[in-house]
């Protein structure tokens, strides 16, 4: 059969351009690699990142033995993949900066900087940083700023920071994934995770520790959320510990939400300095299902300008307070806040298993008081009240350990939570997957 000359034309120019992409572009085919040793060892190598990136199109791979001294800048690159071969890592003496970018996966870094932060990102999309440390920077380990998104994956380390763990802003999102290992965040000069008008969210097996209040940072709070943040603390890979931070556990204000959830693993917030969670200026605090807060000198829960806290579930408040304290209390609510408490054991804290004062309330049924000092269940001032499944022996007379009133006999609010969906991270595993069959040294 004869083909029209029209339709060979047709045929013809259409697949100039597969062509030209196949002869001027093999990247769009076969993965590039590009190979850097800023030891000097391999001279047909690039000496540096910095060298070889010129040469980088989408979908290249730039495989990295270091260590190398530069500061790299990734501006306006679309599916790059930069980092040591799979299974090793690569120290970067130096920073690594993120604008104007998507698609870009870091892996096996370990980056540390002496004159700023170890990696900045600015107005970027799914960047992935798998197996990566960012420690011993002159400013923060990570942060993160106009509206990107980052991904923590595999496992990971920003410690030893002199400005803070991570400085999330401006409407971004950092989410923690470490289903290979854990992620640590401890022992900064400021606050492990401060995040401003921002996300943050970790599945579990996250340590916050040891972090402290330093010169220039924002705070030495373990988690620190201001401006409308919020944050999930979701224990599904393993436990998260927040623990041994200076001034505390975690601090909200300015309506700033936090939500802790277990899934078999518990979240433990321990030993942080005054209090182990603090929530205040129109702030949100909810435990659901397995957090314990223990052993702080002041107060395991702190709620007050008018903010509210929901304990849901087999959730343990211990230990907390000091004796010298008359504010201590294993929950305190205060200025126009609410506690809602559905089961769990609020017990052994030196002063009342909880404090309200300041026009405040408090509604709590099926939960363990034991142990609280002179026996206190509840104690309210004046302007407080509680509302409970307690039994009442008569109008005149209130439960030992009982000092509130109940304004109402019509019992306690049905307020019940579901727990929230588990989040999808088969997306940034995927990415990781491919990177350990791409990029194995041979």
């Amino acid at each position: 059969m004869k083909v029209p000359k029209k339709l060979t034309a047709r045929i013809f120019f259409s697949i100039i351009p597969s062509i030209l992409q196949f002869l001027f572009c093999p990247g769009a085919l076969h993965a590039q690699y590009l190979i850097v040793d800023c030891t000097g060892t391999n001279p047909s190598a690039y000496p540096s990142i910095n060298a070889a990136l010129p040469n980088a199109t989408p979908g290249s791979f730039i495989l990295v033995t270091g260590p190398c001294t530069e500061n790299v800048s990734l501006t306006g690159v679309s599916a790059l993949n930069l980092g040591a071969y799979y299974g090793q890592t690569a120290n970067l003496n130096g920073g690594i900066s993120i604008s104007n970018s998507q698609n870009v996966l870091l892996y096996g870094m370990n980056v540390t900087n002496p004159s700023g932060n170890g990696i900045s990102v600015s107005n970027s999309r799914s960047i992935n940083l798998d197996v990566c440390t960012s420690n011993g920077n002159a400013g923060v380990g990570l942060s993160v700023a106009g509206m990107s998104d980052v991904t923590v994956g595999a496992s990971g380390a920003f410690d030893h920071n002199s400005a803070g763990g991570m400085n999330i802003t401006a409407n971004s999102l950092v989410s923690v994934d470490a289903w290979a290992g854990p992620v640590d965040i401890s022992n900064n000069g400021g606050a492990g995770v401060y995040a401003s008008q921002a996300n943050f969210w970790t599945l579990g097996l996250t340590t916050i520790e040891n972090n402290v209040f330093g010169p220039g940072s924002n705070s030495g709070f373990g988690i620190d959320l201001r401006g409308g943040a919020h944050a999930q603390i979701g224990a599904l890979f393993g436990p998260n510990v927040i623990s041994g931070n200076q001034q505390g556990g975690a601090w909200l204000q300015e309506t700033a939400e936090i939500s802790f959830w277990s899934i078999e693993q518990p979240n433990l917030i321990q030993g942080n300095g005054p209090v182990g969670v603090s929530a205040g200026l129109g702030s949100q605090v909810t435990f659901f299902n397995g957090s314990q807060v223990t052993d702080h000198s002041d107060t395991g829960v702190d709620l007050y300008g008018n903010s509210q806290a929901y304990l849901f579930g087999p959730n343990q408040v211990l230990r907390n307070g000091a004796a010298t304290d008359s504010r201590s209390a294993g929950i305190r609510v205060d200025g126009n806040s609410e506690a809602y408490l559905r089961g769990g054991q609020v017990a052994q804290n030196y002063g009342p298993g909880i404090l309200a004062l300041v026009n405040s309330s408090v509604d709590f049924t099926g939960v363990s008081f034991s142990g609280n000092a002179q026996g206190q269940i509840i104690t309210c001032d004046s302007s407080s009240f509680m509302v409970s499944d307690l039994t009442l022996p008569n109008a005149a007379f209130s439960p030992v350990g009982v000092l509130c009133r109940t304004p109402h006999a019509l019992g306690n609010r049905n307020n019940l939570k579901a727990l929230p969906p588990i989040p999808d991270w088969s997306a940034p595993k995927a990415l990781y997957d491919k990177y350990a069959k791409a990029a194995i040294k041979h």
